[in-house]
């Protein structure tokens, strides 16, 4: 099947916006940097990558007669905050499970930020007491468990919405609309800079720049300090993914690249260079970035441009994910 054969349910405002970031080109003095973001790609919520894949996944769970969409995420989840958005403005439920990803010692973490929103929508939030991990987890199985329980019909969703059939399609979509605005402006994006942690944005931005015909890198930026269990996930979703669309062909290994370096030695700690890469971005584009995982891959897209890894005639595109409204929960790292 190709894409457009798929069925979608919009839920973002059309294209996400693409623009230079001019200033922080002129200080890196190196390549030229645009933004294609997807913090401000609908009004769910704030928005944010994992709401342009759900587009792919309501018609799958309308179709089944779901009563829930069940999900799993850390507690400043932004993928939790963006089902229960999707799910309030569908008409379902939303039964979140929110583990202790992070070692995160901030008084008012469980109440503020992703967490806040997803009460605020309605969601059934359940605290868990488990470590970070992108695999399946027993708890959300018991969550699934207790929705059938109780009479409803839950959709599974996993973390991410990346270990999922569909959960690559949003961006595959995402490739095409980088293509129709690379016309548009008259420029080609040749690199790419995208976090990776659950694997499946960058996967379908690979499946879908593959059917392009054009030489571009596309780097993922690994933040969950996991890097063969990253690598694995986006290798393993990416080529199920190029299946589904009928790519027509296998990945090659050069074009599923995913570097380590910035993530530091936990998920969802910022390390020193996060934070610069938050200050700097906000400082000369008023651009806000999270400390999980934009902080990560803004620094990751500094150090390889001032390195020359990215090369002074590169015209380079970040894939800006969301993720804002956790900075609440940091907010003691930003005092001064």
């Amino acid at each position: 099947m190709a894409l457009a054969d798929f069925p979608r349910h919009p839920l973002t405002f059309g294209p996400s916006p693409v623009h230079p970031l001019e200033r922080l080109s002129a200080h890196l003095g190196g390549a030229r940097i645009w933004a294609k973001r997807e913090d401000c790609n609908s009004g769910l919520a704030f928005g944010g990558n994992k709401t342009r894949k759900l587009e792919y996944l309501v018609p799958d769970a309308l179709a089944i007669g779901a009563t829930h969409l069940v999900s799993i995420g850390g507690i400043q989840s932004n993928h939790t905050r963006q089902v229960a958005a999707v799910a309030a403005k569908v008409g379902l439920k939303a039964r979140l499970v929110q583990e202790c990803w992070v070692d995160w010692p901030d008084a008012v973490n469980d109440r503020v930020g992703n967490i806040l929103l997803s009460r605020i929508m309605g969601a059934h939030v359940e605290l868990v007491d488990s470590t970070f991990g992108i695999g399946f987890k027993e708890s959300w199985e018991r969550a699934l468990e207790g929705v059938r329980a109780g009479g409803g019909v839950p959709y599974p969703i996993p973390a991410g919405a990346s270990d999922h059939r569909l959960g690559g399609l949003g961006f595959v979509r995402w490739a095409d609309e980088v293509a129709q605005q690379e016309a548009e402006l008259g420029i080609f994006f040749d690199t790419i800079v995208v976090c990776s942690v659950t694997g499946s944005t960058q996967a379908g931005m690979i499946a879908g720049f593959a059917g392009q015909d054009r030489e571009r890198r596309v780097l993922g930026i690994d933040a969950s300090a996991k890097i063969d269990e990253t690598r694995d996930q986006v290798e393993r979703i990416a080529r199920a993914t190029a299946k589904l669309v009928d790519l027509g062909r296998e990945l090659r290994p050069d074009e599923i690249t995913v570097l380590e370096g910035w993530a530091g030695d936990r998920y969802g700690i910022p390390v020193a260079s996060t934070l610069d890469a938050i200050r700097l971005s906000g400082s000369l584009e008023g651009m806000i970035i999270d400390p999980v995982y934009e902080g990560k891959s803004m620094a990751a897209l500094i150090d390889l441009v001032r390195s020359g890894e990215i090369g002074r005639d590169s015209n380079v595109l970040y894939a800006h994910l969301g993720g804002q409204p956790a900075l609440n929960a940091y907010s003691a790292l930003f005092r001064a």
